[in-house]
């Protein structure tokens, strides 16, 4: 890279690209987006603070009409009145007083009943004959005197028509000192043939679920919601000391009584603060309040945060764009398809890349490396494969004289205690299974082949031992075509006889099973001797380990080492008890990739 001009590298002409194209426009659109933004999420946010507030104003207009249905339906109600007018009189006999009195009762209680927002309902004469409903107290009654109070005057003023009370606890229901917070609508009772006021109409709608209506409606983190009449005095409020009080903050109760605004601003002891109102069924106004900086803190922190962001990933996207864009990708891609090629084995790869920048460089570079390793692949597979057909040979020429003494020896002690004619048999089968091996070329063999191999090898184990041994073979087509290395399983017949068989006294039999399991062919030796010595089992519990320590002979070396050189991982050989007495050998050849050095299957 010392080569390079600073002109010429990449880093340069990223930085200058990023300066002069980008950087300029990104803050001047960071700074319209702010503006922008803040003006649109605070109108949001103030859109959302007045659903909130007509959200309120909806569900607190639904009980107060509940209120006042309750209390049309008994000031319409005929037999109500004549119960009320007659009440008293010197004509009405007992049943009848009776009568009247279960049935204003029971209408009463239905009406509670009827209706989830309606705590208590009266109707009220005079301290002697007045109803309700539920645990109303004729007792607790007594103790006012009905003309007296202030709702009694306002609804005689109001001549039938309702009169609305802030929230209170209620005065004539329950024992002793316990009351229930409720809000009352008063009015007077007429009889409506001589339209005298004979009686007053008191329902008493439920005030903590009003106050928990009002309370589930949020505005910022502190923010809430009170009630106001058309005065601004404040009706409903979960402070209870300032209820029946006007609105102390004069600039809110100016905005709440003299602006026709739904929403205003305005000043809470210094804390500038945002309200929001809205009108109720009965005339009345829901009013929200919250500090300014409650609903915009967090909005302007969120603005930040986006600007950042949007900063912080257009500065991202610019430099990948950038690093893959123009000019300067197309060295990257062409680097990269070549590469792709050399990963998936193709080492004739060469780039063209002439730039003379970092890009150029590095495929002069990858070019004489990728010669280089070309170059030594080649070498490293034609010495390996030589290195592994003098290994077989050596085995090979190891196994060969081991087996030919043996051989040698047998019929040597047949023609000392005259037996010709066995000895000539022996000659016979020996020259069958030389015969049989000078005329195949190369150092591997077929399942296939080999097992014919073997079966020339029993007959000669049977004049050696002078003993009968039967050989069963299973074979899949696929796996006798299976190519393997010589001699790979002809050891491990020869140590079935030797270890297994011969230690009985008698004859025996060998089965030999191969076939295939996925790409793998499994080969099974299976005999019918002694099994394994607690010895020789401890000896032989891991074949690779017992094999490196030369614990095992000629043969069974030749069979792990075939294995670990001209198979592929997953190959392995072990050695267990067989089922109903004997010895097991399993073998599990997985074919070298095509292509591989050392591969023995073709």
């Amino acid at each position: 890279m010392g080569n390079i001009r600073i002109f010429n590298r990449f880093a340069t002409r990223m930085i200058v690209a990023f300066v002069v194209a980008i950087l300029f426009p990104a803050v001047f659109t960071s700074a319209s987006f702010y503006l922008v933004s803040n003006s649109t999420v605070k109108n949001n946010v103030r859109e959302s603070s007045v659903q909130i507030a007509q959200q309120a104003a909806d569900s607190l207009s639904f009980i107060l009409n509940a209120g006042s249905d309750v209390s049309d339906l008994i000031y319409s109600d005929l037999k109500i009145q004549n119960v009320v007018a007659n009440s008293g009189g010197a004509s009405q006999n007992l049943k009848a007083w009776r009568e009247n009195e279960r049935y204003l009762e029971s209408f009463l209680n239905n009406i509670v009943y009827s209706s989830s927002f309606v705590n208590i309902v009266y109707v009220l004469k005079n301290q002697d004959e007045s109803w309700g409903s539920g645990t109303f107290s004729r007792i607790k009654l007594s103790h006012y005197d009905l003309n007296a109070l202030d709702w009694t005057r306002e609804a005689k003023a109001k001549d039938g028509g309702l009169v609305w009370l802030g929230l209170q606890d209620d005065r004539f229901s329950g024992g002793g000192d316990s009351t229930e917070l409720v809000l009352p609508i008063a009015r007077i009772m007429k009889d409506f043939d001589t339209m005298k006021t004979i009686g007053y109409v008191l329902v008493n709608l439920n005030g903590r679920k009003i106050l928990d209506n009002i309370s589930r409606m949020k505005l910022g983190a502190t923010g809430g919601f009170f009630v106001v009449n058309e005065e601004g005095r404040i009706m409903v409020d979960a402070n209870h000391d300032r209820i029946n009080k006007p609105v102390a903050n004069a600039g809110l109760l100016a905005k709440i009584t003299g602006d026709a605004a739904v929403e205003f601003e305005f000043d809470d002891d210094g804390v500038p603060s945002y309200g929001v109102k809205q009108r109720l069924a009965n005339g009345w106004l829901i009013v929200g309040t919250v500090p300014i900086h409650e609903i915009t803190d967090k909005l302007d922190t969120l603005h930040n945060h986006i600007l950042l962001s949007f900063g912080a990933f257009t500065l991202i996207g610019i430099l990948i764009g950038l690093a893959i864009a123009g000019r300067v990708t197309r060295p990257i891609k062409q680097l990269t398809r070549q590469m792709k090629l050399v990963q998936l084995g193709d080492l004739t790869a060469r780039t063209h890349v002439l730039t003379h920048d970092e890009f150029g460089l590095m495929s002069r570079q990858f070019n004489r490396m990728i010669a280089d390793v070309e170059r030594l692949m080649a070498q490293v597979t034609r010495e390996q494969r030589q290195k592994q057909d003098a290994e077989l040979r050596a085995v090979a020429h190891r196994i060969n004289p081991h087996f030919l003494f043996n051989t040698l020896g047998t019929l040597r002690w047949l023609i000392k205690y005259d037996q010709s004619a066995s000895a000539y048999e022996g000659i016979s089968a020996l020259i069958r299974l030389l015969e049989a091996n000078m005329g195949k070329k190369g150092n591997f063999v077929t399942v296939e082949e080999e097992l014919d191999i073997i079966e020339k090898y029993l007959a000669i184990l049977e004049l050696r031992y002078s003993r009968r041994f039967r050989l069963n073979t299973q074979v899949d087509p696929a796996a006798a075509a299976f190519v393997i290395p010589r001699m790979m399983i002809q050891p491990l017949v020869e140590n079935a006889v030797f270890h297994g068989i011969v230690p009985k006294d008698t004859g025996g039999e060998i089965a030999i099973e191969a076939k295939m399991s996925g790409e793998a062919v499994v080969i099974t030796v299976k005999d019918d001797g002694i099994g394994l010595t607690p010895e020789r089992a401890r000896m032989i519990r891991s074949i690779r380990e017992t094999v490196r320590a030369g614990q095992t002979g000629i043969g069974l070396r030749h069979v792990v080492e075939s294995i670990e050189l001209y198979f592929d991982r997953g190959s392995e050989a072990t050695i267990g008890e067989a089922e109903g007495g004997g010895t097991v050998v399993r073998i599990v050849l997985y074919p070298k990739a095509s292509g591989q050095e050392g591969e023995a299957h073709a």
